[in-house]
């Protein structure tokens, strides 16, 4: 028989979602503990973009300071090259923000940051090498979950499960949750290039016709993602690595003394792009947040941000009554009447950019290709790029911290 132990809320998945609710409920006193099913953090392709939503809420938990000495850099003016002609998407510096910049930093920093800050509370637990590898149920009810770890298999019975486990969730699935399927025209190649000390480049998106890059400034290295058309990497994988990287070489320049840290098909990661979400986020004693509820394009580096927005909603609505038992089924669908609208809105809004960007560039054939019109709008309206920032950089309703903390 397996070990039983006992919490108020179990969260599983330590990707934003689960460690920033987790951070959230602990520090309300809640008795918490989230599962990661890996022994660290380090995922090289995972989303690196915390925007000034994001940032907000660290700076209204009083973590902002000691979270931008972590090494990062920052991005204020999206910048690109369609079909040869440079545009500007989006301006930072015309948000009446407190932090007016996109911080590019490695995920698992912002993860390892989260749990040391919320290692200071007793009520939070984080367990690593614990995957939930099935639900416990009673009657119509989820209560808790079954954990594989590297001391044994244990039950975790808990007042209320929390699904943040991805895009291909354990939990959501084993929960029969029904997911509609939105579709999307592409997958990424995600890889990285070594970066001389005095390059330097705003160039943020590439592209050209048949091809799609964008690159990031890690500092000491290039994180690229090169673009291709859904299910085409076999047909990629076939006309040879060097003729991929003589592609990403003449749409990037910059990347001709680093490209060759490539050295075989090992060095890229393939990324099955989806957008999707759930019908219905609950179940009596079981919520889904994040990617779990709704897998995001990469489309404008939107997915970890809108994640913690779910946190932030999710702890604002149900740390106060997870202080005293179970939150009813009505009380865990209000956090998917929060937070449905501005899922929507931003999944509508990639799946426009993708039709009208991603599908056109990625499109075979020699028809000659131009920026959309909007786009060449934005980038000679000044004022229009401020509108587009505030979206991207934003968002649709962003979520304040409202949860209480515990002796506060």
């Amino acid at each position: 028989m397996a070990q039983s132990i006992r919490v108020r809320c179990c969260i599983v998945g330590g990707g934003p979602a689960g460690m920033m609710l987790g951070y959230l409920l602990g520090r309300a006193g809640v008795d918490v503990v989230v599962l990661e099913k890996h022994a660290d953090f380090f995922r090289d392709f995972r989303g690196d973009t915390v925007h000034p939503s994001t940032l907000q809420v660290m700076d209204e938990l009083g973590l902002i300071d000691g979270f931008l000495k972590l090494p990062h850099q920052r991005l204020q003016k999206m910048q690109g090259i369609f079909a040869g002609t440079r545009v500007q998407v989006a301006d930072l510096t015309r948000l009446k923000t407190k932090y007016p910049f996109i911080a590019f930093m490695p995920q698992w920093d912002f993860l390892n940051f989260l749990r040391e800050a919320g290692s200071r509370f007793p009520s939070l637990k984080v367990m690593m090498s614990s995957e939930a590898i099935d639900l416990i149920r009673t009657g119509d009810g989820v209560n808790g979950v079954r954990v594989r770890t590297p001391d044994g298999t244990i039950d975790i019975e808990a007042d209320l499960t929390v699904a943040c486990d991805g895009r291909h969730s354990t939990v959501r699935e084993r929960a029969g949750l029904e997911v509609h399927e939105i579709g999307a025209p592409m997958d990424v190649l995600w890889f990285r290039a070594g970066k001389a000390p005095n390059e330097t480049e705003k160039i943020f998106a590439r592209v050209d016709p048949g091809k799609m890059m964008v690159t990031f400034d890690r500092g000491d290295y290039w994180q690229c993602a090169f673009v291709i058309p859904k299910g085409g990497f076999e047909a990629v994988k076939a006309r040879g690595l060097s003729a991929l990287l003589d592609d990403i070489v003449r749409m990037a320049p910059v990347l001709k003394s680093g490209i060759s840290d490539v050295k075989s098909w090992d060095d890229m990661k393939l990324l099955t792009v989806v957008i999707n979400r759930l019908h219905k986020w609950a179940q009596p004693g079981l919520l889904c947040i994040g990617d779990a509820a709704h897998a995001m394009s990469p489309m404008g580096g939107v997915g970890v941000n809108l994640a913690v927005q779910d946190a932030v909603a999710a702890a604002n609505l149900l740390a106060a009554k997870l202080q005293n038992g179970a939150p009813s089924e009505a009380e865990l669908d209000a956090v998917q009447a929060r937070r449905e609208f501005p899922v929507k809105v931003t999944q509508r809004m990639q799946v426009v950019a993708q039709d009208n960007i991603v599908s056109r560039a990625l499109r075979p054939g020699t028809q000659p290709l131009k920026a959309p019109l909007p786009m060449r709008l934005i980038t000679a309206i000044p004022w229009l790029q401020g509108i587009t920032a505030r979206f991207l950089a934003i968002g649709v309703r962003p979520e304040h911290v409202h949860s209480p903390a515990a002796g506060g």
